[in-house]
């Protein structure tokens, strides 16, 4: 497969700046690194993001995240090895980045679950989070960018 360009928002610069401004909001608020990379992880696995899915393990692993973790989060449910706010944060990435899969995209269970871990401001920016990395995936889809080209 050949990329169609480059990845929009490097051919933007505004909106590399802007998506790189919001991508410091969460851990700014105070949300693990680490766990903002498990969520980058799961969103992209679900997109198909395989930019996404080859650098943010990556990322992680220099956080000092363990492989069977990263191995293990597309069966977060089914695993030992995730807190309940990881769940909680896992659970709410797959609705949030699963929109169209049920009437109610966004269950009071997953919402509640979440609220039972995230204060308010951590919440916001944990959706921010979920809704930044799914641009990443999207703009990374959408022009075909080459898994292994970006080496964070």
């Amino acid at each position: 497969m050949q990329e169609r360009m480059g990845n929009p928002a490097l051919v933007l610069p505004a909106a590399m700046q802007a998506l790189t401004a919001l991508g410091k909001v969460p851990a700014e608020v105070g949300l693990s690194p680490k766990l903002l990379e498990l969520v980058n992880l799961r969103a992209s696995q679900i997109n198909g993001c395989s930019v996404c899915i080859d650098g943010h393990p990556r990322i992680a692993k220099k956080l000092g995240e363990t492989d069977e973790r990263l191995f293990a989060v597309s069966a977060w449910r089914d695993t030992p090895y995730f807190s309940d706010a990881e769940r909680a944060a896992l659970a709410l990435t797959e609705a949030v980045t699963r929109t169209s899969d049920r009437a109610d995209p966004v269950p009071d269970e997953i919402w509640d679950e979440a609220t039972r871990h995230y204060d308010g401001r951590s919440l916001a920016a944990l959706v921010i989070a979920i809704a930044n990395i799914n641009v990443w995936n999207r703009l990374n889809i959408a022009t075909r960018q080459i898994a292994g080209a970006w080496k964070p």
